[in-house]
């Protein structure tokens, strides 16, 4: 049995690492329409009759394994461009898989509590790990990459349904999919009876796929017309990226990649996150080219740059990853700071205690810390011939959270302008699964999101979350596209106007779940 056991625990880490995408070759292998499904399946085989401690402790050697092989692409960052020895490279995405892992023992342990319960149906098992994707968004600041949800991306039903619900209905789902064929494998020979809750968990996913696709889809305000939008791909390696040497000839690259979008017709020209690697407020120049390269095309320009944050006098100066708004006249209008930052990439949580030791492993990853922006927020822009257009620009890593990207639309954005440096992933399945996590964040908000990646993926994203056009990784290009305004008459998806309630109502679920498993327990003490 217990060898059993450690068999489903192998096939589960297979079939969750290849539910997301991975380039192989020239093509990227993307199975998570198939495997997506068979993720919970495999990892409730693996549970079955165990105890509570038992099946946490599988659990998480179930997560260790799957997410250290998802993760692996950290290897790249600490090595490759942290500087850090190959031991501590092999190390760190094993340790960020063990943060993930400690939800998957949880998971085990409450589905083993709920099973010696009677309580363990589908749907409950869908509860519960629905609640734990919600709960690795925020817990210890979050790392929500590769939840179960993402696997769907490509289900243009499901995608219907994140409007509703964000990513956490494509979770639920697909585990009460995945439960419902374990409930059925259990039921295959213990008579009709037996086989009802299989039943009602697949007329479940398919009542849940009906309703992605008749989710009301706020349509485009057509009185707003849309905006002709490019995004840039410098494709700057990261390990020059920051180089003096290269500072000129990558400014020159964008100016160039500008000049030719804006001859295509673009309006609107986003270049990727940190594009000019310096402090633009601190260099004339840097001021003066953006502003000329403004006015000599006529577009408006969104620059992904470091800023610099007020500090009271006689404090050191503290750096943004920010991005500065210029108007086709030349002049800066605004700046929008990102405000959920990486942990140990660009801060360092605990900074007495382990700021050293951190500092010690890798170079070039931050010791003193990126200061964090107040808040989410929408920016007007200036356009050509007067126009005015609302956007949100999430900054790399503020994308993987729905519910922050969510307050960008309910602030007024009518589009979004995703910023993102990808090059720290070197050639990896993670600018893939960074680009599917995006397009999961139109889907939610129900407007399109033009993303500008430095080395790929760069994308056109439609409000429903398909991906129009994408570059190729590790290329120099650009993309432009018409891009519809949401507009004030475009009204607002439910999901930006309600947020996370299904994952709460899952929450609210599990609690009522525990409160009847500690009464069913009383009652069999007695």
């Amino acid at each position: 049995m217990a060898d059993a056991s450690w068999r489903w625990v192998a096939a589960y880490a297979a079939a969750t690492f290849l539910a997301f995408p991975h380039p192989v070759g020239g093509a990227v292998i993307d199975l998570g329409l198939v495997l997506g499904w068979a993720s919970p399946l495999l990892l409730l085989r693996a549970l079955e009759g165990l105890a509570p401690a038992v099946a946490a402790r599988r659990g998480f050697a179930a997560g260790l394994l799957a997410h250290a092989a998802i993760l692996h692409w950290i290897y790249v960052v600490t090595v490759r461009y942290g500087h850090a020895p190959a031991v501590a490279g092999v190390l760190a995405p094993v340790a960020l898989a063990a943060y993930v892992a400690a939800f998957t023992a949880a998971f085990g342990a409450g589905a083993a509590w709920l099973a010696a319960r009677g309580l363990a149906s589908p749907f409950a098992l869908a509860a519960l790990w629905t609640a734990l994707d919600h709960l690795r968004s925020f817990a210890l600041t979050g790392f929500p990459w590769a939840t179960l949800g993402y696997a769907q991306h490509r289900n243009p039903a499901l995608l219907g349904l994140a409007s509703l619900t964000g990513v956490y209905g494509l979770s639920f789902a697909t585990a009460l999919g995945g439960a419902g064929l374990h409930a059925a494998w259990l039921a295959r020979r213990a008579g009709p009876r037996a086989g009802r809750p299989a039943l009602a968990a697949l007329a479940g996913v398919a009542a849940l796929h009906a309703a992605g696709l008749a989710a009301p889809h706020p349509a485009a305000d057509a009185a707003a017309g849309s905006v002709r939008v490019a995004v840039l791909q410098g494709n700057i390696d990261q390990g020059v990226k920051w180089s003096r040497q290269w500072f000129t000839s990558t400014l020159d690259a964008y100016a160039e990649l500008t000049r030719t979008a804006a001859a295509a017709g673009a309006e609107l020209v986003v270049w990727p996150e940190t594009a000019v690697p310096a402090a633009i407020e601190n260099g004339e120049r840097e001021v003066e080219l953006l502003s000329d390269l403004a006015r000599e095309t006529g577009v408006a320009l969104v620059v992904g740059a470091v800023g610099i944050a007020p500090v009271a006098p006689g404090e050191p100066m503290q750096v943004t990853d920010s991005a500065f708004f210029v108007s086709p006249d030349g002049v800066f209008r605004d700046r929008y700071d990102k405000s959920q930052l990486v942990p140990f990439g660009e801060y360092v949580p605990f900074q007495e205690q382990l700021g050293r030791v951190i500092a010690a492993v890798a170079r070039g990853i931050a010791t003193t810390g990126v200061t964090p922006g107040e808040a989410p927020r929408a920016v007007a822009l200036a356009l050509p011939g007067g126009r005015r257009l609302t956007v949100g620009v999430p900054i790399c890593y503020e994308l993987i959270f729905p519910d922050l990207v969510r307050r960008f639309v309910g602030d007024g954005a009518e589009m979004l302008l995703a910023i993102t440096n990808d090059a720290w992933y070197g050639r990896t399945g993670a600018p893939f699964q960074f680009l599917a996590m995006t397009a999961l964040r139109s889907a939610e908000t129900g407007v399109w999101t033009a993303r500008a990646a430095n080395t790929g993926v760069s994308a056109i994203i439609d409000d429903r979350g398909q991906v129009r056009s994408q570059t190729v990784l590790f290329e120099r290009a650009w993309l432009v596209a018409d891009v519809p305004r949401r507009g004030a008459g475009g009204g607002r998806t439910f999901y930006v106007r309600h947020g996370d309630w299904l994952a709460w109502l899952c929450w609210a679920a599990v609690a009522g779940l525990g409160i009847a498993g500690m009464k069913r327990a009383r009652r069999g003490h007695g």
